[in-house]
């Protein structure tokens, strides 16, 4: 499995004490991890309001992270996988596309449009003949 390196030191330390075959993360009674106890053991709800963010939900920060991988390059396909998606649709749902990345289409439509080439306005685009490319 992929790991960012950030996160090494952090999982090295967590799998110092712990043999190989158990849980990495485990809730409070040793049982499984819910969303539930993260939410509790974070306080979510104070920490997002402390930020101004009280709608800010940790599934968003799944799609703000989804966003940022596609941002970087990453396949919507490999997003895919990592997100666990059985359809791609699913997948581009996750993607949103930020103020920045607006300005930055507006920006390249206008560089396109204001370009020092010669154009000929009264020449149309060629219609379909039908016969394919």
């Amino acid at each position: 499995m992929p790991i960012l390196d950030p996160l090494r030191p952090v999982l090295k330390r967590l799998c110092a004490f712990k043999q190989s075959d158990a849980p990495l993360l485990v809730g409070p009674r040793g049982g499984f991890l819910t969303t539930a106890t993260v939410r509790d053991a974070t306080s979510w709800d104070q920490v997002v309001a402390d930020l101004g963010l009280p709608n800010l939900t940790r599934h968003g920060l799944r799609h703000t992270g989804a966003t940022w991988l596609a941002d970087a390059g990453v396949p919507l396909h490999v997003l895919q996988e990592i997100l666990g998606h059985a359809s791609i649709e699913t997948t581009r749902g996750y993607l949103h596309p930020d103020d920045r990345h607006l300005a930055s289409a507006a920006e390249q439509a206008n560089a396109f449009l204001s370009r020092d080439t010669p154009r000929n306005p009264s020449r149309r685009p060629r219609q379909g003949t039908g016969r394919g490319l």
